[in-house]
């Protein structure tokens, strides 16, 4: 357990204090005790039972000071809780085709406001990640409901060299099934480059890894991808065979073209060099995994998108703060201290 207030916790110590203070008050009502003529008589007319509740409100009282204080400090835990979750990663393409002015005021511009639009309408208990893809992939920001995260980390987003749309899609499903651990250098590199990164070491047990059983395409309805690209792959993995692997996990591929089928011109190093819409791969990677295309998409079309997902619940570990438990055992032990003073002694502590 932590504290946002921790300085506050000071306060506790006061409880030696109070203690102290009941005591001399305790001794000072038996100096008092010592004018009947025999004490005797007062302890059996008490008897041991009423000598040890006459305590009991005090202490309870003391124990409705501490949570007090302590709620004052305002603690937090790492609670396992049950949340509902839909997920939506936008993988967005920063490839310097993407540069072409064929869709005002240029490719990506335009794919950066479909994406903020998106982002602004989103329902709360939908998570957003952001994946940039150009020669490589990279989540620039996981799934999270902060939407002003989420802007700052489309805003963020700059032109590079190549086109690797197939390992946007990978990196976009290693985003949606973190607990998968999804090899992502096999998926991106191929096999043979992932064995040569990770060469055996003598003596190491090999980890167990669960057997992988394919789903039916589209039938995950809690998490989807929204592939905003000109579609043009340069390098990297196929994209059609990146989606075959987003369908085996049922999760459906939404994309997102921007440009026009007369393409569009793109200044690079001095050169003027001509960007083709690859229109077709992005239909197809949409059919593999059961979801739809659209061309330049609003925020009115994204907007289908989460329409279509059904929340699903987890178990999450999440800090929260739990200075509202503290509270409530404060005044639940203040009011059994007050209710006891008052049945037995007639009178509040």
């Amino acid at each position: 357990m932590t504290f946002l207030w921790p300085e506050l916790l000071w306060l506790l110590a006061g409880a030696p204090v109070l203690v102290g203070a009941y005591v001399l008050l305790l001794r000072r009502r038996k100096k008092g005790a010592l004018r009947y003529a025999s004490l005797d008589l007062v302890r059996a007319a008490m008897g041991p039972g009423q000598r040890i509740r006459r305590h009991v409100p005090p202490l309870l009282f003391l124990a409705a000071l501490v949570a007090a204080v302590v709620a004052i400090a305002r603690p937090t835990a790492l609670i396992t809780l049950p949340s509902e979750q839909r997920i939506i990663i936008l993988a967005i393409d920063v490839s310097l085709s993407m540069r072409a002015t064929d869709v005002e005021p240029n490719r990506l511009a335009a794919a950066q406001a479909a994406a903020k639009a998106f982002v602004e309408e989103q329902p709360a208990d939908v998570r957003i990640g952001v994946v940039s893809f150009a020669g490589t992939a990279s989540l620039v920001q996981r799934p999270t409901q902060n939407r002003e995260d989420l802007i700052a980390a489309i805003d963020r987003l700059h032109l590079q060299r190549h086109t690797a749309i197939g390992s946007g899609i990978i990196v976009s499903l290693a985003a949606v099934f973190p607990e998968e651990d999804i090899d992502l250098e096999s998926a991106i590199f191929g096999r043979a480059f992932a064995r040569e990164r990770t060469a055996p070491i003598e003596g190491a047990r090999k980890s167990e890894k669960k057997t992988f059983q394919p789903v039916a395409p589209g039938s995950y309805p809690s998490a989807a991808i929204i592939l905003l690209t000109d579609g043009r792959r340069t390098t990297g993995p196929d994209p059609v065979d990146a989606a075959k692997m987003a369908a085996d996990r049922g999760v459906r591929v939404y994309t997102v073209g921007f440009g026009t089928a007369a393409g569009g011109a793109v200044d690079i190093d001095g050169w003027s060099i001509y960007m083709r819409f690859d229109e077709e791969t992005l239909k197809a990677i949409a059919e593999v995994t059961r979801a739809q295309y659209f061309h330049a998409g609003t925020a009115g079309d994204l907007r289908k998108v989460y329409e279509g997902l059904n929340a699903r619940f987890v178990l999450e570990k999440k800090e929260t703060e739990i200075a509202a438990l503290f509270a409530a055992a404060a005044a639940l032990l203040a009011a059994v201290s007050a209710a006891l003073s008052v049945l037995w002694f007639h009178r509040i502590v």
